[in-house]
């Protein structure tokens, strides 16, 4: 599997090279749930999303059996209660000691999610092995980068081998620069602005070569940057700004 590209839904047709493995042991699935911890701006605030169908695309299960699927804002005050994680073990199906385990595991997940300064802690499955053990099988985790300055050993981590070099440079000084494969270039002042600008060129046959957005406090020297961005691009035949 190392030195070869890994092809998965979530990869581009040409698939993501492969560098490091993880080895982990084998456990035995006798139960799948789903748990996330996500924050949603229309609670304002935490709101937990949970099934008893785990292993799968939530979506679906919301689609198909919208009954299955609970969401439950937390006080971002009072964080969730013991009373309240036994709730949803319950909710989610577990039954006897497990019960009790999967209100523990809930209830560290929220300190996880908490302490790092996460908008998402996703865990599917959130389950159960055939001996008994209440285990987070698999996660995905998203942190807010406005909390960099307080995460800096969690931002430090991150793996830029398989970015495109332009993000990182526009990273650099402070750009939003997300890469396209249109031949228009754009600049704008704004991420509402930019993705209309966008709109607005798909709208008359175009194709936009990439979504930059500079952001309201740009400065000059940012700009310069920008632009030394956008030129380079080969595929770039106009700049619309």
């Amino acid at each position: 599997m190392i030195g070869y590209n890994l092809v998965t839904k979530q990869t581009t047709p040409q698939g993501s090279p492969v560098s490091n493995v993880m080895v982990a042991k084998a456990l035995n699935i006798v139960k799948e749930t789903y748990l996330a911890i996500v924050l949603d701006r229309s609670y304002g605030g935490p709101v937990i999303v949970a099934s008893p169908d785990g292993g799968v695309d939530i979506e679906e299960v919301a689609e198909s059996t919208p009954e299955r699927v609970y969401k439950i804002p937390v006080d971002i005050f009072a964080g969730i209660s013991h009373d309240a994680a036994l709730d949803l073990a319950r909710k989610l199906e577990f039954e006897g000691v497990a019960v009790e385990q999967a209100a523990a595991e809930i209830l560290k997940l929220y300190e996880l999610f908490v302490g790092v300064d996460a908008t998402q802690v996703e865990i599917n499955p959130f389950g159960l092995t055939d001996e008994g053990e209440v285990v987070c099988f698999d996660a995905k985790i998203n942190f807010d980068d406005n909390a960099e300055f307080r995460q800096r050993d969690i931002f430090a981590l991150e793996d830029t081998s398989e970015s495109d070099p332009r993000e990182i440079e526009a990273a650099s000084y402070d750009l939003n620069y997300i890469g396209m494969d249109g031949n228009i270039a754009c600049l704008v002042n704004g991420a509402g602005l930019a993705m209309a600008t966008m709109d607005i060129i798909q709208l008359h046959g175009g194709s936009p070569a990439n979504f930059l957005d500079v952001g309201g406090n740009v400065k000059e020297d940012q700009v310069e940057r920008a632009f030394n961005i956008l030129t380079r691009d080969p595929k770039s035949r106009s700049h619309l700004r």
